[in-house]
């Protein structure tokens, strides 16, 4: 890995690698608001650049992590740094407010465990708890019966075998995420054909490609 820490830098960019990989698209624009010792010991552990990096989709061993915030201006992308008071969250933690070349939102909260260990916390303002060593679907709908055995049912007719399934929702009847992690990558026509069911809001799709 590029250092000079696990935590604060090569987690760092993970988180942005992540990130970039769920927004699904190149970045455009990146607010970067960071928590806890992040915010306070960031600077001097490269994490402002390490995270760039990430969203520029460099792994943790390139050898220009340190020149990414450059690059990133070169490139056009309109990156800002701020802080926030996550709360409850990991004091390495960082939310990503990403806007992709062609139009696509996505907010990401990105927790760095040790040992260049990451959590995905949040997308979107939901709850989500899912490390990026799996492709990983996930699904923004609502709290309505018969979602779960859809998405189940299609991922068993694809022969793509559930790795670990959480389900989350923010009341009864209201805004509900499905977060699987899987042992092969989801076809594309697969996931075009979930973002057409009636209830689903959004489809986010973590690859490892």
């Amino acid at each position: 890995m590029v250092g000079p820490s696990s935590s604060h830098t090569a987690g760092a960019v993970k988180i942005g690698l992540a990130s970039r990989k769920l927004l699904g698209q190149e970045v455009a624009e990146a607010k970067i608001l960071l928590h806890g010792s992040f915010l306070a010991t960031g600077k001097g552990h490269g994490t402002h650049f390490a995270l760039v990096a990430g969203l520029l989709g460099m792994k943790e061993d390139n050898p220009l992590i340190p020149k990414s915030i450059e690059l990133a201006t070169k490139a056009g992308i309109k990156i800002t740094f701020g802080n926030i008071n996550l709360k409850d969250f990991h004091p390495n933690s960082v939310q990503l407010e990403l806007v992709g070349v062609k139009g696509r939102r996505l907010q990401v909260i990105g927790e760095s465990l040790g040992g260049s260990v990451i959590n995905i916390a949040s997308i979107d303002g939901l709850r989500t708890n899912f490390s990026g060593d799996y492709p990983t679907l996930i699904v923004h709908n609502k709290d309505q019966p018969g979602h779960v055995a859809e998405v189940t049912s299609m991922l068993s007719h694809k022969s793509v075998n559930i790795a670990a399934m959480q389900l989350y929702r923010a009341n009864r009847g209201g805004d509900a995420v499905m977060v699987l992690e899987v042992d092969s990558e989801i076809p594309a026509q697969a996931l075009d054909w979930l973002k057409k069911l009636e209830g689903v809001e959004k489809v986010t799709y973590y690859s490892l490609r």
